[in-house]
């Protein structure tokens, strides 16, 4: 039988392409098998450790320390106290990109109560002295196993890259100053500025495993903003003598409402939240102030300061159309401690879209399905100056968990709540097979 050229090609061709794919499954297997093998022996008993063993922000001491000791003997550089309790680890691995991965490793004083068998039993001295219980309530002890796991992959497939990996064990994201503390104290002077960067985190609400990436951004930044209210004090039943700062708050708190409603556009997000509202000591005493303590979440800069702008015009204006002199008006000021908005850089994030969904299966990665406008501190490492970067989720709770909720089960406990889970293995292990995917995508060897 005589076989034409064009057929010969196009029999090449499908081999070829067979041949492709089935290396594409084959490194695929490898990775997730090798992770699977690792968690067996080593991550699981990892996690319980740092999850039995949950440490408030800024007071992270055993958990870096033990954070510092197994990234030490997967091989890298470890530098300890970078901004306080923060971990450096260097690995050097030719010429090539750097990258930086990031893991929180802050708990919450929250007690427990999510009928783990290896529930947190710590009880720690907080920032004002007092005693309370705490647990790892946003999955940090995830994100830190899973450092160590892609450290100790990295480090027995150094064929396969190169370049430099950077790991960074962050303190306190919960309470807010660890990144910036880690940027203050000369991150990227002393060890050097990434190339690209990328972070994840674990989600109780999504399967466990599953894989998103937002194009966009995955968080929002967050500014809290105090009103001090400066009024008249006066007795309650003669409240014409006095300037009564309840009432002139209460303004202020409903007038707030029209910020987001008729001053942003329609599609544009944005949050303003007053969270507290202190004022007054007895029932028949008009204070002669009172105090506003607000959150106020955006996804961009120019958003971002046309609500803080809309806020102090609001306070001031109520206040002087109640009658507060001009030297009693009300003090608007915004803690130093604002977050600003996670940016994913689109390309990248559109690349490793890519990248996951042919290493790891279609099926792995989900569509986001953000509702609200939580923060986070990633921000502070990558905006100024500016790394392309990509911060993913990870998927943490079974199907059969949120099926069993669906039909009047247990609900799924949500992030900083005492019943917050997730189940271990398929996160950990999802979370490190794609930060190595893609790692070996952006440090290619040769």
């Amino acid at each position: 039988m005589t076989l034409s050229i064009r057929h010969l090609q196009q029999t090449a061709t499908a081999l070829l392409l067979v041949a492709l794919a089935n290396t594409s499954f084959a490194e695929s297997t490898t990775v997730s098998d090798a992770v699977a093998k690792d968690y067996k022996q080593h991550l699981a008993p990892l996690w319980d450790h740092f999850h039995r063993n949950p440490e408030l922000s800024l007071m992270e001491f055993e958990t870096a320390k033990r954070l510092a000791k197994e990234l030490r003997s997967a091989g890298f550089k470890v530098t300890e106290k970078v901004g306080g309790t923060g971990i450096v680890a260097i690995m050097k691995n030719g010429a090539g990109p750097m990258i930086m991965v990031r893991a929180d490793m802050d708990g919450l004083p929250v007690k427990e109560l999510s009928g783990l068998p290896n529930a947190s039993q710590a009880i720690s001295t907080d920032w004002d002295g007092n005693e309370v219980p705490v647990m790892h309530a946003c999955g940090h002890d995830v994100h830190i196993t899973s450092l160590v796991g892609t450290a100790r992959y990295m480090a027995e497939h150094k064929a396969q890259w190169a370049g430099t990996l950077m790991l960074i064990g962050q303190p306190a994201e919960e309470r807010g100053p660890g990144a910036s503390a880690m940027m203050a104290d000369n991150l990227w002077k002393r060890f050097g500025q990434p190339d690209y960067a990328l972070a994840f985190h674990v989600e109780a609400e999504a399967l466990a495993g599953k894989i998103t990436i937002d194009e966009g951004s995955p968080y929002a930044g967050a500014d809290s903003v105090d009103i001090i209210i400066h009024g008249i004090g006066a007795h309650g039943a003669y409240p014409h003598q006095g300037k009564d700062p309840i009432v002139i708050g209460a303004q202020i708190v409903n007038n707030l409402q029209t910020v987001v409603s008729r001053e942003l556009a329609p599609r544009t997000p944005g949050v303003i939240t007053v969270g507290a509202f202190h004022a007054g000591s007895k029932h028949n005493i008009i204070p002669p102030s009172a105090h506003l303590q607000l959150t106020v979440r955006s996804l961009n800069p120019e958003v971002r300061t046309q609500l803080l702008t809309a806020i102090e015009r609001i306070a001031i204006g109520t206040a002087r159309t109640a009658g507060i002199a001009e030297d009693r008006l009300p003090e608007v000021t915004v803690s130093e401690f604002s977050f600003p908005p996670t940016f994913n850089d689109a390309p990248l994030a559109r690349r490793l879209k890519t990248l996951l969904t042919q290493k790891m299966g279609s099926e792995r990665l989900i569509e986001p399905n953000e509702t609200g406008m939580g923060a986070e501190d990633f921000g502070f490492f990558t905006t100024t100056p500016y790394i392309p970067s990509v911060y993913f989720s990870v998927g943490g709770t079974p199907a059969a968990d949120f099926e069993q909720a669906k039909n009047g089960g247990p609900a799924i406990g949500s992030h900083h709540s005492p019943q917050f889970k997730v189940t271990a293995e398929p996160a950990v292990r999802a979370g490190v097979e794609a930060t190595v995917h893609a790692l070996m995508e952006l440090l290619p060897a040769g």
